[in-house]
């Protein structure tokens, strides 16, 4: 969101404040005031023109707004559809962007791992954080996990029921709770209906991150007849939510985690859906068979197997039976 109107929201939500009084204090004039009060309707903000000046009434429920009121140092790009908030987000990092969400209601093109087709339909939080950190490149899947921890708290935050499953997904791992429909048994294999997947890419030296990008794409208000077999949205398990707060909730739990990655493996331990787990890891090597006893720095799954404890880095997971 540009600057001045992000100035010019803030004036608003202390109550009316007129046309020169924004003027002088944006040292702008009372024309450019305007114009960015026009801006700002045309965006979906609600400001009326009062006999007292203009005055904040509705913030959207989505869109630009994502970036009023949010309490984390990001800016928000947002886009009505976009092919992919990944590929934007990698081109903002080739000029140098960082502390970026690139935002969209629709992603027609998306990717998941392995290349996998990602569509997702209007209603759901497309993200990509563009980051620059300072961390070795070894540590950058703490960044994936943090992510996992942060879409799993808002969700939870919402009322879902929701746990992460090992390496990369949120899952709702008790069916779905609408009161509307009848619990379903968690799908086979996977461990639950899916709510969110999340994809991270990187650039860098062997000692040095240039940029990573973390993708993000959450099924918000999203009804079953949209989503693929094996997913769930929050919509389906307690309705339609506000997806402003929403997005907000997962981008300043992000920063909050991403500033302090010592905090993520214990939080992601605490919401796992796959430790205590018999799980099948895929892996290029063959498969890993036996109990996911825990996760490690950085972001490794211990597998207690007949042949002994094993650190799996990367693979699809199953879950092989239900947790207690």
């Amino acid at each position: 969101m540009n600057e001045t109107r992000r100035a010019v929201l803030d004036a608003l939500a202390d109550g009316p404040v007129s046309g020169p009084e924004l003027a002088a204090a944006l040292d702008i004039s009372r024309n450019a005031v305007w114009k960015h009060v026009e801006a700002l309707r045309t965006a979906g903000f609600e400001i009326e023109s009062t006999s007292d000046g203009y005055l904040l009434g509705e913030v959207p429920e989505f869109g630009p707004a994502v970036e009023y009121g949010l309490d984390a140092p990001f800016e928000v790009e947002y886009h009505d559809s976009i092919g992919s908030t990944n590929d934007r987000a990698r081109e903002l990092a080739g000029e140098n962007a960082r502390d970026v969400v690139v935002l969209a209601d629709e992603q027609i093109g998306g990717r998941g791992r392995l290349e996998r087709a990602w569509v997702g339909p209007s209603g759901g939080i497309w993200m990509s954080f563009v980051l620059r950190p300072t961390i070795p490149p070894a540590h950058a899947p703490l960044l994936t996990l943090a992510a996992a921890v942060a879409v799993t708290r808002a969700a939870r935050e919402a009322g879902v029921p929701a746990e992460i499953k090992w390496p990369n997904d949120v899952l709702v791992s008790e069916g779905r709770a609408n009161e509307n429909q009848s619990a379903q048994p968690p799908s086979e294999g996977r461990g639950g209906d899916k709510l969110c997947g999340i994809l991270t890419e990187m650039e860098g030296e062997a000692n040095r991150v240039s940029w990573v990008i973390v993708g993000t794409g959450i099924n918000v208000n999203i009804a079953a007849d949209d989503l693929p077999e094996g997913a769930t949205s929050v919509q389906e398990v307690v309705g339609p939510v506000n997806r402003r707060v929403f997005a907000q909730r997962v981008v300043e739990e992000f920063h909050a985690l991403r500033t302090d990655l010592d905090a993520v493996l214990p939080a992601w331990r605490e919401l796992s859906a796959t430790l205590g787990q018999q799980v099948r890891v895929e892996t290029p090597e063959g498969d890993v068979v036996g109990e996911a006893i825990d996760i490690v720095t950085p972001g490794a799954l211990v597998v207690d197997t007949d042949d002994g404890e094993v650190r799996v880095h990367a693979g699809d997971c199953d879950h092989l039976r239900p947790a207690n």
